[in-house]
């Protein structure tokens, strides 16, 4: 059956706050292999586009030989992926609003550039998945956000209309996403991003889930 409405969501600083557990990863690969670790409002500007930008982002000039960033980012993943929820949470109001959500028979899914293995199985953990009627991760399709065909295509997969989909996210790169599919984006405040939130085109603004409805129900 066709839903009447969609809303895509970004994981990681929308949905989930991960940053203690992508923190927990980052800064084990580092005590690894002899550098500087970071602080959990580091990780927070660091993270938002997959495991391997982050990790680059961080290297920055500090490590240039390819091979040892791939020895480093593959040690994330594997320490990440074996420590997925030790310290995440789900966002206060969430799970309300997508219980409210599945109540009124709207559909969702996850875009997300976290690998999609590692996103189903952190949804599994916290008791979100059932609520998704599709997770797409950085490796579903043989591209990820901001490409809009990254969201287009879970759409067509879920069988949504496009002028019925909103774009749930907390960063630039899920603006620019939301923008290229040219659907509405709302942004929750104080994400894992380097920018403001004046910096970031929206056209709703959230702080939290809670009371969220009364915007969606502006859509529907």
């Amino acid at each position: 059956m066709t839903q009447k409405f969609t809303i895509l969501f970004d994981l990681d600083g929308t949905l989930v706050d991960t940053a203690p557990d992508l923190m927990a990863a980052h800064n084990h690969v580092m005590k690894k292999f002899g550098h500087t670790q970071k602080k959990l409002s580091d990780i927070k500007r660091l993270a938002g586009k997959g495991a391997w930008i982050m990790m680059q982002r961080s290297f920055k000039e500090e490590i240039n030989d390819e091979k040892i960033k791939k020895e480093m980012t593959k040690e994330f993943i594997d320490y990440y992926s074996k420590n997925i929820n030790r310290g995440s949470n789900v966002f206060p109001g969430v799970l309300e609003f997508l219980k409210w959500a599945k109540s009124k028979n709207i559909s969702m899914a996850i875009c997300t550039n976290k690998q999609e293995r590692l996103a189903i199985d952190l949804l599994k953990k916290l008791n979100l998945y059932s609520y998704f009627e599709y997770i797409a991760g950085s490796d579903t399709f043989d591209y990820n956000k901001p490409d809009p065909r990254h969201l287009t295509n879970v759409l067509e997969i879920i069988q949504g209309k496009i002028n019925k989909t909103v774009m749930v996210g907390d960063s630039e790169v899920d603006s620019m996403s939301a923008k290229n599919a040219k659907i509405p984006f709302i942004l929750v405040q104080d994400g894992y991003t380097e920018k403001t939130k004046d910096q970031i085109p929206h056209d709703e603004l959230i702080k939290n889930f809670f009371n969220f409805e009364k915007i969606i129900e502006k859509y529907l």
